[in-house]
């Protein structure tokens, strides 16, 4: 039997979501857990979930007694307390360099993940520019990102759309290490009627996490699985779903407008 799953995507201080459906191979009696947890300059957000039982496989419950801890690499512990909605929440929050492992434990269940936080990156250009393809003309969203040289790098990009998760990739600095990193969005194919299609005014935001490599691992595989069939990789030890992630973000806004659209050069 399979359980779908859903991934919860928090970004930066808001609790806006992207719902992706995750075919999870599920023969087990006893339900799945999932926790998903971010670590930011500014906050600490984890959500702790699980299925609800073996007839009900499209839908997950909030757990609500969980014990949710973050620990650094100097040995420093703090509680992140239940808020609402399935969620833990802290003002805690990671700093660059530092290693974190997030322990949950529920019912009996302990599962760790660690995660380090690497600097934030920067943006040199977000823009929209016609890209011909074939035949045909799409609008695309171009992103520039500025790599830090004489490291491995690894980057999150997320596109929202009036603030509702639109398009995502990760991003690994192995083309130009160091260098300018380009990242494109297929928006609109020109002449389109399709309901996901760009409208005027609508306001767009990129936002470029710097990731380490194990939060990478884990989302590329989330993003291959339309394609590949396979389930994510594990994240966490102790048998639950999801993912623990220490990142810095910044991120960039446009506003969609036909005439601001540039020829690709």
């Amino acid at each position: 039997m399979k359980a779908k799953l859903y991934t919860l995507l928090l970004i930066g201080m808001t609790l806006c979501s992207c719902e992706k459906n995750i075919d999870i191979d599920f023969h087990s009696v006893v339900p799945l857990y999932y926790v998903e947890g971010w670590i930011t300059p500014y906050e600490t957000i984890v959500r702790v979930s699980q299925t609800k039982n073996m007839s009900d496989t499209t839908s997950v419950c909030g757990i609500d007694n969980a014990i949710v801890t973050i620990t650094d690499d100097e040995g420093n512990t703090f509680n992140v307390p239940y808020s609402e909605r399935d969620y833990y929440m802290s003002d805690e929050h990671g700093e660059v360099g530092k290693t974190y492992r997030l322990d949950v434990t529920v019912d009996g269940h302990h599962f760790s993940s660690t995660s380090k936080m690497y600097r934030m990156a920067s943006i040199n250009t977000f823009r929209l520019i016609w890209k011909n393809m074939l035949s045909e003309r799409y609008i695309f969203g171009d992103i520039r990102i500025q790599d830090f040289p004489n490291e491995i790098n690894y980057y999150y990009i997320h596109i929202y759309r009036n603030g509702i998760p639109y398009r995502s990739a990760v991003l690994k600095d192995d083309t130009n290490p160091g260098g300018e990193l380009q990242q494109l969005f297929a928006f609109n194919k020109e002449g389109s009627t399709d309901q996901d299609r760009l409208r005027e005014g609508d306001e767009l935001e990129a936002e470029v996490r710097t990731i380490d490599e194990r939060s990478y691992e884990y989302l590329y595989s989330l993003l291959l699985m339309d394609n590949t069939g396979t389930n994510p990789i594990e994240n966490f030890t102790g048998g639950c779903l999801g993912y623990f992630s220490a990142f810095s973000g910044v991120g960039r806004g446009i506003e969609f407008r036909t005439e601001y659209v540039e020829e690709e050069e």
